[in-house]
Formats: structure tokens, C-alpha cells, sequence
């Protein structure tokens, strides 16, 4: 029993390290490192303990949702669950109080660990139940969240510019971008959904090379054309947080994670701008805290679900991106759901003060070097892995998906868009129209 119980720790701990020190690199989002990670696993299967698979991910997923601030405010490279919460991240880094913004986004997260730990135990009972109410309603339901999405782009105002012609482009131009990008988006997960050009011994990682394409590239783009200097950075011993501040984000946080993390295909992003709009408080601070609390329960929320929907649905595994990684290895069991909380809370204590630690090295580092080399290093390692786990038809697919990612980018409509790849597919999916779509572009 002691023998198990050190062995468990050892895995937890460097799950823990290992997604720390990947969480560091910009632009690599954690399901890329987790897939990289599950192939390593699968080689050396005959030396590794096969029931230490839920522990290393789930430590290493943790990890992640609080080292991830660092790259995300320091050097401004959100994945797609962050890019509608990134600019107040940004605000605070050009105005020398980066350090605070990483800090507040892990007292985000802090909270989030203790909601979700808090809420795991009624949710054993209560998402069951909810589940069978709400499953055979989400093709609406999710139909709705892409309606909000679009219509929330609307124009607020008139634009800039001389003429009346050019006021009106300029109101319209970041519209009709956002619709642009939706519509390639949901045209591109359709033809992969009915076309899929990646083989099957990569086929855990047939989102790699999109996500990649669609947040990664663009991103490490951006910034390589921007000439804008990071200002000193201070750092300072306390943060101001007022309990205001805490029970209003952990309440907004938690709706967009609740969200995230049961709607299939809605990222924390998604959920936080729905979320902002329904509790109606704005404040930079409080973006940023509830932004930590939805990354905690649209991650590790999504993971924990494994163990209480799975029951109820045959073939399938429950929520997330993780889960369907390790879906050719793992067997969640609902019995197991206590332990995993407990690996939640010990990888999240650690992760918090790794987290203070490593945000002050990082700012010492880009005092000495330009953040643009650490970029195109990026570039070239994201290049590489693509080609590497899912050859030439993944690069391919990468490209096409950068294309489509850098029409937010130079054209300054939401990100979140771009998230259409999965809504739009598995909206039309569930509400059984998929084929008559597919047909429709000769794609069946």
C-alpha cells in the first residue's frame, strides 16, 4: 500500500514538472504536449504502470491551467480557450504589471480548484441526472451558443475614417471578418469530418495540426510583426483583491467553465463571453480572475466528467479534449472520481508557487533577450511536431488552417470564431442535418 501510495506521488510529481516546463514554450497548447506525451507513454508502456496514466495527465493538465498565465501575460500567446480573455492580460503587461496579472490569473485558478473540488461531490448526483435531460436538447442548445457568437460581433457605433463610405467599412469590417472566419472555419471541420486526411496511427491527433493552424501560427505571426517593446516590468508584494471581486468572478468564471466543460466544442473563451454578458460586472481584474476559475473547470472540469458521464453514454467518453486523447488507453472508473480531486488539489498547491517563481525568471529573461527569437523558435518547433506526428496531409492542413486563424488577426475580429472548425460540425451532427450539408458540397 505505501509501495503504490510512493509511486503515485512520483507520477503525479512529474506529470506536475512536465507540464509546467511545456507550458512554458508559447504557442503549444496542452493537448499538443499531451498527445506528444501519450506517445512517449505507449513506447515505453512495458516499464510504466498502466494505472498511472489518469494520475500523470490529469497532474500534467493541472499544471498547465496555472503555468500557462505566464506565457499568455508575459509574452502574449493564448490558446484557444483564452483568446476572448487575453486583452486585459495585455493591458496590464504594458503598463509594467505583468507579474500581477500572472498572479491574479493563478488566485483565479486557486479559486477555481476549490469551487471544483467543492461542487465534484453534488455533481456525482446532480450531472447524471441533468445529462439526461439536457442530452437530447444540445444540438440547440449549442445552435443558440453559435447565434450568440455572431450577433454579439454586431456593430456598437460608427467608425472611423473621413468619408461616409469609410466610416461604414470600418464599423462593418471587423463584422463581416468574424462571419468570414466562422463560415471558413465550419467549412474546413466538415470537410475533415466527412474527408479525413490524417491516417489512423495519428489519428488521436487529428485536431493537432487545425489548432495549431487556427491559434498557434497566427499568434507567433502577430507578434513577430509587432515592433512594440515590453516595458520594465514591477513587481510588486501584494495584489488588490476585494472579496466583491472574488465572489463576482467566481461566479462568472464558473458559469463560463460549467459551460465549457459540459457543451461539447465551447471552449472557456466561448463561455466567458457569454458569461460576461449574463453577470454584467466589468473590470479588468475581474476578467482576469474568473478567466483562471473557467480554465480550471473548462480543463480539469472537462476531465472529471469522464467519470460521471461515461456511464451514460455508450461509445462514447465523456467531454474535452484530453479525454478523447486518451481514449485509446483509458477506462475511467466513476469509483475513482475522489482520488482524482485529490491529485486536483496537491498538483494545484504546487503549480501555484512554481508559478511565482517561474513568472519572475521569465521577466528577468526577456530583459536580456528579444521575445521575437523565442518566436520563431515556436514557429519552427510547432513546424516540426506537425510534420513529425502527422506528416505531409497535417502540414497541409496547417497551412490551410493559418490562413484562415490570420483573418482575426489582421482584421481584429474575435478568435473565438475560429472555434466553428468543431461547433459548426458537431452542431449540424446532433441535430441530424449533417448529411444533407455534406451533400450539399459534394462531400458524401
Amino acid at each position: 500500500m505505501i509501495v503504490d501510495l510512493i509511486i503515485l506521488i512520483c507520477f503525479v510529481i512529474l506529470g506536475t514538472l512536465a507540464g509546467a516546463l511545456l507550458s512554458l514554450i508559447p504557442s503549444l497548447h496542452i493537448y499538443n504536449t499531451a498527445g506528444i506525451a501519450l506517445i512517449i507513454w505507449i513506447q515505453a508502456g512495458q516499464f510504466i504502470p498502466f494505472d498511472m496514466i489518469a494520475p500523470f495527465f490529469l497532474s500534467l493538465l493541472t499544471s498547465f491551467t496555472f503555468i500557462s498565465a505566464i506565457p499568455m501575460t508575459l509574452i502574449g500567446a493564448p490558446d484557444e480557450s483564452a483568446t476572448a480573455t487575453i486583452l486585459p492580460n495585455t493591458k496590464y503587461l504594458m503598463t509594467g504589471r505583468g507579474y500581477e496579472a500572472v498572479v491574479i490569473s493563478g488566485i483565479g485558478s486557486l479559486m477555481g480548484i476549490i469551487i471544483l473540488a467543492g461542487l465534484s461531490p453534488v455533481m456525482f448526483k446532480i450531472v447524471p441526472l441533468t445529462h439526461r435531460i439536457l442530452a437530447p436538447h444540445l444540438h440547440w442548445i449549442i445552435m443558440a451558443v453559435i447565434a450568440y457568437m455572431l450577433m454579439s460581433e454586431w456593430p456598437k457605433g460608427e467608425g472611423i475614417g473621413e468619408t461616409s463610405i469609410q466610416r461604414l467599412l470600418h464599423a462593418w469590417g471587423n463584422l463581416f471578418a468574424g462571419l468570414l472566419t466562422f463560415i471558413l472555419a465550419g467549412l474546413l471541420g466538415l470537410f475533415l469530418t466527412s474527408r479525413p486526411l490524417i491516417g489512423p496511427e495519428a489519428g488521436f491527433q487529428n485536431l493537432m495540426p487545425v489548432f495549431i493552424g487556427l491559434f498557434a501560427i497566427p499568434g507567433a505571426i502577430q507578434h513577430l510583426l509587432s515592433r512594440q517593446n515590453i516595458p520594465n516590468q514591477f513587481i510588486p508584494r501584494t495584489v488588490e483583491i476585494t472579496s466583491k471581486d472574488v465572489a463576482v468572478s467566481g461566479l462568472q468564471g464558473t458559469i463560463a467553465g460549467g459551460l465549457a466543460a459540459y457543451l461539447p466544442a465551447v471552449t472557456a473563451g466561448i463561455g466567458s463571453i457569454i458569461a460576461g454578458h449574463t453577470v454584467a460586472r466589468r473590470g479588468d481584474r475581474l476578467f482576469i480572475i474568473s478567466g483562471g476559475v473557467a480554465k480550471v473547470l473548462y480543463y480539469i472540469g472537462a476531465f472529471l466528467l469522464l467519470y460521471l458521464i461515461t456511464p451514460l453514454t455508450p461509445g462514447g467518453i465523456g467531454r474535452g479534449g484530453l479525454a478523447i486523447i486518451l481514449k485509446p488507453v483509458l477506462n475511467p472508473l466513476p469509483r475513482e472520481l475522489l482520488l482524482m480531486i485529490g491529485i486536483v488539489v496537491f498538483t494545484a498547491c504546487i503549480s501555484f508557487l512554481f508559478l511565482l517563481t517561474a513568472s519572475r525568471w521569465m521577466i528577468s529573461w526577456l530583459k536580456r533577450f528579444h521575445y521575437h527569437a523565442l518566436y520563431w523558435s515556436s514557429l519552427a518547433l510547432l513546424t516540426v511536431l506537425v510534420f513529425w506526428i502527422t506528416g505531409w496531409e497535417g502540414f497541409l492542413v496547417m497551412l490551410v488552417a493559418t490562413c484562415i486563424g490570420l483573418i482575426p488577426v489582421f482584421y481584429h475580429c474575435r478568435r473565438s470564431n475560429c472555434m466553428a472548425v468543431l461547433l459548426l460540425p458537431i452542431a449540424l451532427n446532433m441535430a441530424g442535418h449533417s448529411s444533407s450539408v455534406l451533400r450539399f458540397f459534394q462531400l458524401e
